[in-house]
């Protein structure tokens, strides 16, 4: 016996079913609305800002003198690695109680039927 590709599955019937989290699909022709690009590009924007943020404060500041005016809008130097670490293990809490809820949903499903 062989494999023969036609009688695969092909790769969008699978993941049609699996996009139930995912947004609507478009048309390869249909725009973006007006609220999805005004929140498209404040999540850009914040983005930005908070780069522009951590980049001055980690890179530029240690060059600036201490007794600058500048150091007096930004947090004690310890905190450049305290809040990307607290965000990365909260990240990670969040990804694990998502696929811990998915897996549990999964099988009590598979138990119903």
């Amino acid at each position: 016996m062989y494999y023969d590709s036609r009688r695969a599955p092909q790769p969008r019937a699978r993941m049609r079913n699996r996009m139930w989290l995912a947004a609507p699909v478009r048309s390869a022709g249909e725009m973006a609305t007006g609220t999805d690009q005004v929140v498209g590009l404040g999540l850009v924007a914040v983005s930005l800002i908070i780069f522009t943020y951590y980049t001055t404060w980690v890179i530029l500041l240690p060059f600036i003198d201490s007794q600058h005016v500048i150091h007096k809008y930004f947090l004690p130097r310890a905190y450049a690695v305290a809040i990307p670490l607290a965000a990365g293990l909260l990240l990670l809490l969040f990804v694990g109680v998502f696929i811990t809820y998915v897996m549990l949903k999964n099988q009590v499903t598979k138990k119903a039927q």
